[in-house]
C-alpha cells in the first residue's frame, strides 16, 4: 500500500482562494480484465479547495450494452477500510446482467484506504502482538490495560499519519464522490452502498439531495446515533452480534446431527472452548498462536453470512475443540486485516463524537460486555480492531474532527432513497435501517427477514428489487419485505475446494474481501 502522498498543486494558496474545488481530470488506462483505472486529484482539505491535493485510485468497467447505457453506477463497500477498487473487481462478474449492461460500474478507494493514502497507525508486528495477547475471556482487571492500549494506538496514529487524520471523515468522502460524479459527466448519482457504504451514501444525500438519482443503502446505519450518540449506536451492535451467535447456538442444540458441536450443550461448550484456548493457545501453521480472541474475531466477521454458514461453524468449532489449526476460526488476523482495521478505527474516531468522560466510558463498555456475554467481552476489552472496540480509542482521540459530518440527515428534496435492513443483521441492526428510513424525507424501507449482514446477493427477492430501483427507479411498495434466505444445508456444501468453507469463499479469512455474492 502506498504511503501518504499529499502534494502541492503548484503555487501557494492566494489570499483570496477559490472556493470551488477543481473537478478532477480522469485519464483512463487499461488495468486488465476489461477494467480501466485512473487517478483523481481532490482537495486534501475542502476548506482550502485550491490547496494541497490527495490522490484517489478509481476503477470502472464500461456498460456491456452501450446502446442502452443509463450512466454510471457507483459501488461502495463496507468498512470503513475496504477497498472500493477491489470491491468492483471482485464483484463485477456476479452483478445482475442488467446492471452490467446498463451502467458503467465504478468504484474507488476512499481517502485513507488502500491505494488512496492508506492510513497506518500500528504496523503489522504491533497489531500482531496486540491481537495475540488479547483474550476471548478477559479477566476482571481488563479495562485499564485496554484503555492504555487504545491510548497507544491513538498516539501511533498521530505519529504515523497525523497529516492525514483530520481529513478522512465522511463529509469529505461525500465531497469526493460529488467531484467524481462530475468528472464522470453524470448529472446525478446512482449508487449502491453496503454497510458503512450506506452511511457514506446517507451523508451524500444529506449534503447534495438534488443530485441524487438513486441510492440503495443496504445494511443501513442510524446516522444520528452513529454521529452524535455513539454509545447508543454501539450497544445495539453488541446486542445484535450476540443475538446472532445465540440463535446459531440454539439451532446447534436443536439440530445436533447437522451442527455436531457441543454434545447437547453448545452454549456451555462454546464458553469452555474460549477459556481453554486462552489458557492453551493453538500453534498455527505460520508460527503464530490462536486463542479465544482469535475465535471471537473470526466468528464476528463470518457470522455475517447468515444461516447458510451455520453447518460450517459447527464443523469449525469441532475442529477448534480438537486443536486442529485447519479450522478457519483459528486463523489469527493477518496483515491484510490490519490494512482494514487501521482506517476502520480512525475514520470512526473522526466521524463520531464520544463524551470525553473516562468514568462513563468504563461504565458503558463494562455494560456492553455484560449484556453480550458470548462475544462482547473480547471486543469490549480487546485492542482497537472492529466497530465494537472503538470506544476506548475514540474517547481518548486527540485529533481534529475537521471532516466529520454532523447532520442533519433529512435529504430534503431528494429522489426516493431505498433503505434495506435485515431483521437478524449481526453487524448493522435492523432498527438502524428503520430509523434511517424515517429520518430521510423520502426514504423507503425494504425488509429482508433473515439472519446475516446485508441483502443484495443473499436474497433473490431483495436483489431484484434493488436492481429494478437502480435501473428503472421502481420503488418497492411501503411495507415490502423478502423472506427467501437460504436455510442451513444438511451438511457442509460440497462445492467448496478442499480445505475451505463457504465463508472463506464469500468473505475471506486471511484478508478483508468484501463480497456481495453471486447475484445471477
Amino acid at each position: 500500500m502506498s504511503a501518504l502522498t499529499v502534494a502541492w498543486t503548484g503555487s501557494p494558496v492566494s489570499a483570496a482562494p477559490q472556493h470551488t474545488p477543481t473537478v478532477p481530470t480522469l485519464t483512463w488506462s487499461d488495468c486488465q480484465g476489461g477494467f480501466e483505472c485512473a487517478d483523481a486529484q481532490v482537495p486534501l482539505d475542502y476548506r482550502e479547495p485550491q490547496g494541497r491535493t490527495l490522490t484517489l485510485a478509481v476503477i470502472r468497467k464500461k456498460a456491456a450494452d452501450p446502446a442502452h447505457r443509463k450512466g454510471t453506477l457507483f459501488l461502495q463497500p463496507g468498512g470503513p477500510g475496504n477497498s472500493g477498487v477491489d470491491f468492483v473487481r471482485n464483484n463485477y462478474a456476479d452483478l445482475p446482467t442488467q446492471l452490467r449492461d446498463d451502467f458503467d460500474v465504478f468504484g474507488y478507494d476512499v481517502r485513507g484506504v488502500g491505494r488512496s493514502s492508506q492510513v497506518v497507525c500500528w504496523d503489522d508486528p504491533t497489531y500482531t502482538g496486540a491481537v495475540t495477547a488479547a483474550k476471548g475471556v478477559p479477566g476482571p482487571d481488563a479495562y485499564e490495560p485496554a484503555l492504555r492500549q487504545a491510548a497507544d494506538f491513538d498516539q501511533a496514529c498521530q505519529n504515523n499519519a497525523g497529516d492525514l487524520l483530520p481529513y478522512v471523515g465522511t463529509q469529505y468522502v461525500a465531497r469526493d464522490i460529488d467531484l467524481l460524479r462530475q468528472a464522470l459527466g453524470e448529472k446525478q448519482l446512482t449508487y449502491y452502498g453496503r454497510s458503512f457504504g450506506s452511511y457514506i451514501g446517507t451523508v451524500y444525500a444529506a449534503m447534495f439531495p438534488k443530485r441524487v438519482r438513486a441510492l440503495a443503502l443496504d445494511g443501513a446505519y442510524d446516522p444520528e446515533h452513529y454521529t452524535s450518540r455513539p454509545y447508543a449506536y454501539d450497544r445495539p451492535q453488541y446486542l445484535a452480534l450476540d443475538g446472532a451467535m445465540s440463535r446459531f447456538l440454539d439451532w446447534c442444540k436443536a439440530d445436533q446431527a447437522t451442527c455436531g458441536f457441543g454434545d447437547g450443550d453448545p452454549r456451555g461448550a462454546f464458553e469452555k472452548l474460549k477459556a481453554d484456548l486462552d489458557a492453551n493457545p493453538v500453534p498455527t501453521a505460520n508460527g503464530g498462536r490462536a486463542n479465544g480472541y482469535t475465535l471471537v474475531y473470526r466468528l464476528m466477521f463470518n457470522i455475517n453470512e447468515g444461516k447458510v454458514i451455520w453447518p460450517s461453524f459447527g464443523e469449525a468449532l469441532r475442529k477448534a475443540q480438537l486443536r486442529d489449526n485447519t479450522s478457519f476460526l483459528l486463523r489469527p488476523p493477518s496483515p491484510a486485516s490490519f490494512d482494514f482495521l487501521n482506517p476502520n478505527v480512525v475514520v470512526e474516531c473522526v466521524d463520531k463524537k464520544y463524551p470525553a468522560d473516562l468514568d462513563r466510558l468504563q461504565r458503558e463498555v463494562t455494560t456492553n460486555a455484560r449484556l453480550a456475554p458470548l462475544l462482547g467481552p473480547a471486543m469490549a476489552f480487546g485492542p482497537p480492531t472492529y466497530d465494537h472496540q472503538h470506544a476506548t480509542a475514540c474517547v481518548q482521540w486527540q485529533g481534529e474532527h475537521t471532516s466529520r459530518y454532523a447532520g442533519n440527515f433529512h435529504a430534503k428534496g431528494s429522489a426516493p432513497i431505498l433503505v434495506i435492513g435485515n431483521t437478524g443483521d449481526p453487524d448493522t441492526p435492523y432498527q438502524d435501517a428503520v430509523a434511517l428510513s424515517r429520518e430521510l424525507d423520502n426514504g423507503r424501507l425494504l425488509t429482508f427477514r433473515a439472519e446475516g449482514h446485508t441483502a443484495f446477493g443473499r436474497s433473490a427477492c431483495a436483489s431484484d428489487a434493488i436492481t429494478d430501483y437502480l435501473v428503472d427507479l421502481k420503488v418497492p411498495a411501503r411495507g415490502a419485505s423478502c423472506a427467501d434466505e437460504t436455510q442451513p444445508p444438511p451438511s457442509e456444501p460440497t462445492v467448496a475446494p478442499p480445505g475451505t468453507t463457504l465463508s472463506e469463499l464469500r468473505n475471506g479469512v486471511s484478508d478483508r474481501v468484501d463480497r456481495i455474492g453471486s447475484l445471477r
